[in-house]
C-alpha cells in the first residue's frame, strides 16, 4: 500500500503546465515520465500569475495530443482549478514537475508542499536535459516574434501553429 492510501500496479502521474506554447522541453519531460510512470496526464492548466497566453487552452491540447500521439500511456487534457482537487479526482499517484535550474526547484518547492498537504500526493522533479535547460515559453514567444528561428526548441506541429497564427491563418 502507498502512503496516499491507494494500491497501484501501474503507477498514474499528472504531469501539470501552462504549455504556452509547449516546447521541446516540455516534451522530454513528458517522454522521460512517460518511461518512469504507467500512465501520464498532461494536465493543460490556466496559470492566473502570466498574462494573457498566446494559445487558448483548447488549442494547447491539441498541440500536446499531436506531439504525444505516439506515447501510448500519455493522455492530455485541461481543467481549471486547484491542481490538488484535479490530482484527487483523477486518483494520481504522483505529480510530475521539469526543473531547469535552482531557481525552478526554489518556485515550485512551496507549491510542491501546499499540493501534498491538500491531496497526500507527492511532486517528483525531473531535471531538464541540459539542451533546454535555458528554453521556457516566454523566451520561445519572444524569439519567435521578434523574427528569430525557434524550429530547435519546439516540436514541428507547434512551429506549423505558431507560424500560422503569425502569419494571421487559423490552424
Amino acid at each position: 500500500m502507498k502512503p496516499n492510501g491507494r494500491a497501484s500496479v501501474a503507477p498514474h502521474a499528472i504531469l501539470p503546465g501552462s504549455f504556452d506554447p509547449p516546447t521541446n522541453g516540455h516534451l522530454d519531460v513528458i517522454e522521460r515520465a512517460a518511461s518512469c510512470f504507467g500512465r501520464v496526464t498532461v494536465a493543460v492548466v490556466v496559470n492566473p500569475q502570466k498574462r494573457q497566453p498566446m494559445f487558448s487552452l483548447q488549442d494547447r491540447e491539441a498541440m500536446l495530443k499531436e506531439c504525444t500521439a505516439r506515447l501510448p500511456n500519455v493522455a492530455v487534457e485541461h481543467f481549471r482549478g486547484l491542481l490538488a482537487d484535479y490530482v484527487k479526482r483523477m486518483e494520481a499517484d504522483v505529480i510530475v514537475k521539469g526543473l531547469r535550474a535552482v531557481s525552478d526547484f526554489e518556485n515550485e518547492m512551496s507549491t510542491a508542499l501546499m499540493n501534498r498537504s491538500l491531496s497526500n500526493v507527492d511532486t517528483f522533479f525531473l531535471m531538464s536535459d541540459q539542451r533546454y535547460s535555458f528554453v521556457s515559453s516566454s523566451i520561445v514567444k519572444e524569439v519567435f516574434f521578434l523574427g528569430g528561428d525557434v524550429a530547435a526548441l519546439v516540436p514541428e506541429p507547434v512551429l506549423r501553429i505558431m507560424s500560422a497564427k503569425r502569419a494571421g491563418r487559423s490552424t
